[in-house]
């Protein structure tokens, strides 16, 4: 049998035999680390596993076993397109040298140039992804602080084709599971409605359809996420309809860039994220690309912004009004109020309040920086002596030194 022989640039991606190379954190940003490809495990994600084995032993010049797992993983799923192309590259190899990933003949690849540069790219995205790890122990640097209620949250890596599944702890938020994802046909950055880009933000997942109200074309299920957001729909961003959803039938995944500005998962992976997380309170991270640092460094970061709100609370327990005030922007609104037509609504809770202490519950900021440097914060709120209280959303923006509310409404 003819020995597979892949692009040296291939090779580069493909061979696992390179010891890791460890970086540390710098400037409260982490760098991925190069590791071992992953072996396989009996989990979600296991046809990518699969695959990425595969992989391993063509880089290993092991073709023969690898030819035996393609085989199986191709009968297995044929409508798994990027391994049904493995499997060809195998076959070829027993009476050619195959010299490029999906070494079709001229005339075939002319015809479906586009789609072979389509699952070239998935490749090369999904083999990234599983040997560049995030640095053990590090969390994306927008989860500055997650309370208990949240007891999962959900980041989007759109430049590694990546969505991370985390658990959120009593010791903090646990890796527990990443997928291979595809995002919009224009890339990311939503603006206006149908430009078929994913938005970037901080959403947080609204619902779970009943997959029997579905066409095929969304696969196993839908989770709709909260775009736009109220960042979004200050900045004048238009559309909706955004979900984390699965594929058809035949498409076991799509290519990076092929949604119309859904984030789209293979039904295996979309379901175990639906069995696990919980509607409303799951947070979602849309990011170009995350950054990832150690917990020390954000709840660093987090004080100054935690002060300025425990500031607000002192402020509120007062029942000083123009003190409260001046927590809040000019152009601040809460579900269509600006702040005059909304006064009315905080003297109300100051009368309801007056001499009480208010706690604040369950707290969790999350931050989103881009042009301007957002907290989105959720907590409930508590008068002393009372049992129950309004659960609310408020979102704050930095001006200058000063962190200032824009929003803030009850959920």
């Amino acid at each position: 049998m003819a020995r597979l022989h892949f692009t040296v640039a291939l090779l580069s991606l493909l061979l696992a035999s390179a010891g890791p190379l460890h970086a540390a954190p710098q400037k409260g940003k982490a760098k991925l680390v190069r590791q071992e490809l992953p072996v396989v495990k009996d989990t979600d994600g296991v046809a990518e596993a699969r695959l990425i084995e595969i992989y391993k032993l063509i880089g290993q010049a092991q073709n023969r076993e690898a030819l035996t797992k393609a085989t199986q993983l191709a009968a297995d799923l044929p409508n798994f397109q990027l391994a049904q192309l493995v499997y060809g590259d195998l076959l070829a190899a027993r009476t050619r040298p195959v010299k490029a990933f999906g070494d079709v003949p001229d005339t075939m690849a002319r015809a479906a140039s586009a789609t072979l540069k389509e699952l070239r790219e998935e490749s090369q995205r999904r083999v990234n992804a599983l040997r560049e790890r995030p640095p053990a122990g590090t969390i994306p640097s927008q989860f500055l602080e997650l309370s208990q209620r949240s007891r999962h949250a959900i980041a989007v890596d759109a430049s590694r084709s990546r969505l991370y599944l985390f658990q959120n702890t009593p010791a903090g938020l646990k890796l527990i599971a990443d997928y291979y994802i595809s995002v919009g046909k224009a890339g990311t950055s939503k603006s206006v409605e149908g430009d078929q880009r994913t938005p970037l933000g901080v959403y947080y997942i609204t619902s779970n359809l009943d997959p029997k109200s579905l066409k095929d074309f969304y696969g196993s299920g839908a989770l709709p996420i909260s775009y736009p957001n109220v960042l979004d729909s200050k900045r004048g961003k238009t559309g909706s309809g955004i979900w984390l959803h699965g594929t058809p039938p035949n498409q076991f995944s799509r290519p990076p860039l092929a949604t119309d500005g859904c984030v789209v998962l293979a039904n295996p992976d979309l379901q175990h994220i639906i069995r696990t997380v919980e509607v409303r309170s799951t947070p979602v991270v849309i990011a170009s690309q995350l950054q990832w640092v150690a917990p020390h460094s954000v709840r660093a970061e987090s004080k100054p912004f935690e002060d300025t709100l425990y500031a607000w609370r002192n402020a509120k327990t007062s029942g000083n009004l123009q003190q409260i005030l001046s927590f809040y922007t000019a152009d601040f609104t809460s579900n269509g109020k600006t702040l005059a037509q909304w006064t009315p609504t905080l003297k109300s809770e100051l009368s309801e309040t007056q001499g009480r202490t208010i706690q604040l519950k369950d707290v969790s900021y999350l931050r989103w920086t881009d042009s301007a440097d957002t907290m989105v914060v959720t907590f409930g709120e508590v008068a002393d002596g009372t049992r129950t209280g309004w659960t609310k959303r408020q979102y704050w923006m930095r001006q200058g030194n000063q962190w200032k509310i824009f929003f803030e409404g009850v959920i």
